[in-house]
């Protein structure tokens, strides 16, 4: 967070100015290793999830990664011309591999794939 990482780091900072080289190496470890934690923080609160076919809200809507194995008698209205990235709620541009999808509250879905909330972009 950074926030926290400033606060620290001024603190720090507000130390008296003479100081031992151990002291001074114990900041500058301290305020690098804030500096990394917030920055994979950052990485990792950005990176989306791919979506699993097991998630719940997935088999809900009998989502699939390759929509070829969409069970047809179950989802009757499914044709081979639908894919998510062919679909309004797909977040990428059509042909991408995957992208975030606004029905999974944008858990990365297959570009080939397929779920009952489909509906045919523009």
């Amino acid at each position: 967070d950074p926030t926290v990482e400033g606060r620290v780091c001024a603190r720090l900072e507000s130390w008296p100015q003479r100081v031992s080289a151990h002291e001074l190496s114990i900041k500058d470890s301290t305020a690098g290793a804030l500096s990394s934690l917030a920055t994979t923080k950052t990485a990792l609160a950005q990176a989306p999830e791919a979506l699993s076919e097991t998630d719940p809200q997935a088999i809900a809507l009998g989502y699939r990664i390759d929509a070829t194995k969409v069970d047809k008698q179950k989802y009757p209205n499914y044709t081979a011309a639908q894919s998510c990235s062919g679909c309004v709620l797909f977040q990428g541009k059509a042909g991408d591999a995957s992208a975030g999808c606004a029905a999974f509250g944008n858990k990365l879905v297959a570009g080939k794939g397929w779920c009952s909330a489909w509906s045919k972009k523009g």
